[in-house]
């Protein structure tokens, strides 16, 4: 993997703040236990809703039930920011993954990922690979991944906000959709 060329934006940073390594708010995201997942609806008013994932292979993953609200937004577009950090104002680390949530349906990937659910969350949260997914407790989930295409940084204390931009052949997104970003 190449690694992101890597802004940080002054203003919004204080006196003497250096850039954040990809490689360090990479395992941030990888070790955090909660994720918010903002979709948009069909009628373009956002949907933003907790939930767990597993960092692997360079992107995120979650799942959901094919009926839930998150997965009828994704049908109709795939575009989603994920956030994780922490809620105090002057300490922690916050970061935003802006991209697009692609269906996994390798089976390999799907074993990898449901071993994965268990090993950071517990046996509780162990996944039978089926076609298209996983099953669970609560029946059949399709399982997404998300590549960033764009992250931003937030440090709080000292406050800094970084932002890094990945390649198309790294986010798995055409050139003409990154010039977009």
């Amino acid at each position: 993997m190449t690694d992101p060329i890597t802004d940080l934006d002054r203003r919004y940073s204080e006196s003497g703040a250096a850039p954040v390594d990809w490689w360090w708010a990479r395992q941030v995201v990888s070790d955090a236990e909660l994720y918010w997942l903002t979709t948009v609806r069909p009628d373009r008013r956002p949907h933003v809703t907790p939930l767990i994932g597993v960092w692997l292979d360079e992107a995120l993953h979650f799942c959901t039930g094919p009926d839930e609200r998150k997965a009828r937004n994704l049908d109709v577009n795939p575009a989603v920011a994920v956030t994780t950090g922490t809620n105090a104002y002057a300490e922690g680390y916050d970061i935003v993954l802006e991209g697009e949530a692609v269906p996994v349906l390798d089976v390999s990937t799907l074993v990898r990922l449901a071993d994965g659910y268990v090993a950071k969350y517990g046996p509780q949260w162990r996944f039978e690979v089926i076609e298209g997914g996983f099953r669970g407790g609560g029946g059949p989930a399709r399982v997404y991944r998300v590549a960033p295409v764009t992250a931003f940084g937030f440090g709080k204390g000292p406050f800094t906000q970084t932002r890094w931009r990945f390649t198309a052949s790294r986010s798995g997104l055409s050139a003409e959709h990154l010039a977009g970003n």
